[in-house]
């Protein structure tokens, strides 16, 4: 996974904020559709990207889609710490859910954006080193639904099959969610919106996303 982007309504005010706080962004640049873009690194060196939306900026019409929203990003953390004085801190992101794959430990911490309903995932305690398969599974992507039988039965049309590791399952946040891989082993999650059951190890903090 290449880097993690959001957008924002005033670029160069973030940026001068940026560089109030410390952080050293680049230069803002024009993209080819108009919009505004502006890149930083986090403590950990994950490049993450501002865009400001062109106002005539307006998604093509995708009717077979089997979403049209994303709502997380996750990667690798080791510094928890430092991430948290990025996020938290300097961003203002706010706690969200955290869980892991026993209810007394912490695996996976959730920050919604300040604004909204989209969040970031740290993936936690993994080795320092991990293999292609395993980076694949912790820097993925999440596409919002609201129905996983009919979110299922839209990508089995498109010529998806259930097969090994990808399957639908409920998460233990209490969302039912589907994992698919991309070619690139890159782990691409659907989830749905809201959890159909209580989740294990916290309660959720903040609202959840919609279509």
């Amino acid at each position: 996974m290449d880097h993690v982007a959001f957008t924002t309504d005033n670029i160069g005010a973030l940026r001068r904020y940026l560089v109030e706080k410390g952080i050293k962004p680049g230069q803002i640049e024009g993209r080819s559709d108009h919009s505004l873009s502006l890149m930083v690194k986090d403590p950990e060196g994950h490049r993450i990207e501002f865009v400001e939306r062109s106002k005539d900026d307006a998604a093509p019409p995708a009717p077979n889609a089997v979403s049209h929203r994303m709502i997380h990003a996750g990667f690798l953390v080791y510094d928890r710490a430092a991430e948290d004085h990025f996020y938290r801190e300097i961003l203002g992101f706010r706690p969200y859910w955290h869980g892991g794959m026993k209810d007394t430990e912490t695996d996976w911490v959730s920050l919604q954006v300040p604004d909204g309903t989209d969040w970031l995932e740290y993936m936690l305690n993994q080795p320092q080193h991990p293999d292609l398969e395993l980076t694949g599974v912790m820097n993925h992507i999440s596409y919002g639904v609201a129905d996983m039988k009919k979110a299922q039965a839209l990508i089995e049309s498109h010529g998806w099959k259930e097969h090994g590791g990808e399957h639908s399952q409920m998460g233990k946040d209490g969302k039912w969610q589907l994992n698919v891989f991309d070619p690139d082993l890159v782990r691409i999650e659907l989830m749905e919106f809201k959890p159909a059951q209580k989740p294990c190890c916290s309660d959720f903090t903040a609202p959840h996303p919609s279509e």
